[in-house]
């Protein structure tokens, strides 16, 4: 076989170069390209499209949402306690040139920010309100991360923290406080029923007052409980006023001996 010509040889470098100019992207993706070193105005994609060499220099944007997370922090709350907090950031981006060109690298300055931006915020904070105000604090680690993104062409969607870790000390320190707010509770609600026994009691005992012989039906129903019991001790009440008849008799009958 002789050598190539040269009108041959030209011809499958010239297939071979748009073979590689041919680029393919997906629908969620985007191409920034520059061209002889300017960006073009508008991202190509998705779908095909051709990249010049060496005139073009193209940079794949994903569109797609990014999970970031963000690594444990040491953190010193208001009221000096130390946690190490982690979180999770939700981001995506929106204009593929600004995050191209505004910043250079934007997952690395969106983690450094995150990172940053988590410490400041939840130090400005006591631990309790760390603990129970966690949907706001998420909130304002939002709204702080999308204010400082958006330059960047990034929407930062949601701010997450997944865990708080407390020293010992103070995991034992919160338990106290928990167990002595439940005794504080339960000592509350028992006063307070014994509040509403004692202004049944005094209802019931004026309308026993009013009521004599109501007096007797309570005994009969007391004995009634106490022998459904089988107890083998069983105390059988005397009221006061039949006791102070049975006294004024006897000593009426030593008089008149």
């Amino acid at each position: 076989m002789g050598a190539l010509s040269p009108v041959v040889f030209v011809f499958l470098v010239v297939v071979l170069y748009l073979i590689s100019a041919i680029k393919v992207l997906k629908e969620y993706e985007r191409a920034v390209i520059f061209r002889l070193g300017r960006l073009v105005p508008e991202p190509k994609g998705p779908g095909l499209f051709f990249v010049w060499w060496p005139i073009d220099k193209m940079e794949r944007v994903s569109l797609r949402t990014i999970v970031l997370d963000v690594p444990s922090q040491d953190v010193i709350t208001l009221d000096n306690v130390s946690v190490k907090v982690n979180a999770v950031v939700y981001f995506r981006v929106m204009d593929p040139l600004r995050a191209i060109v505004e910043v250079e690298n934007y997952m690395y300055a969106t983690s450094q920010l995150s990172q940053t931006t988590l410490r400041s915020v939840l130090g400005q904070v006591e631990l309790d309100t760390l603990l129970s105000e966690r949907d706001r604090l998420n909130a304002q680690l939002q709204e702080i991360l999308d204010a400082h993104t958006d330059p960047w062409g990034i929407k930062v969607s949601m701010v997450e923290v997944k865990h708080v870790d407390l020293p010992q000390d103070m995991v034992r320190a919160i338990a106290r406080q928990a167990e002595a707010e439940r005794e504080k509770r339960a000592k509350i609600i028992h006063a307070d029923g014994e509040a509403q026994a004692s202004e049944m009691l005094s209802k019931a005992a004026r309308v026993l007052a009013r009521e004599p012989v109501a007096v007797q039906l309570r005994y009969f129903q007391t004995l009634t409980e106490v022998a459904s019991e089988r107890s083998s001790t069983i105390i059988f009440p005397i009221p006061v006023d039949l006791m102070a008849h049975l006294f004024e008799g006897s000593s009426g009958g030593d008089t008149e001996d």
